[in-house]
């Protein structure tokens, strides 16, 4: 696989909840870093955090970034997240960009840009 490929296979892998296939793309020692300086290592964790925030998300994939850092190749995903808030109200075109680092066909770090908390309902 590219790194583009285990990227979005990793993000489709999250949104499908197969969090046994989106593990094994990750390295060991492997950081996500979302919105709030909010720091995950275990995915149980990630998804844990999630539930308040929003019910379910998917992406629409609009723009890729792809380069070479020495033996890491850093990939950008930008797009638009899509779902249903907490209280079951439509989330919709809500900007997001992930910037991830692969080596040696595994994730290394993650991190993580959205709009969410502009929009979450009160």
């Amino acid at each position: 696989m590219t790194p583009r490929e285990i990227v979005e296979k990793f993000l489709r892998s999250l949104e499908a909840r197969d969090l046994p296939t989106a593990q094994a793309l990750l390295a060991p020692g492997m950081i996500m870093t979302f919105p709030g300086n909010r720091k995950f290592t275990r995915m149980e964790d990630l998804i844990a955090s999630s539930k308040n925030r929003y019910r379910n998300v998917r992406k629409t994939f609009q723009k890729w970034d792809e380069f070479k850092v020495g033996d890491v190749t850093v990939v950008y995903s930008c797009g638009l997240l899509n779902g249903e808030w907490p209280d079951g109200s439509a989330l919709k075109d809500i900007r997001y960009i992930d910037r991830f680092e692969i080596k040696d066909g595994k994730i290394v770090d993650q991190q993580v840009w959205n709009d969410l908390a502009e929009f979450r309902p009160t």
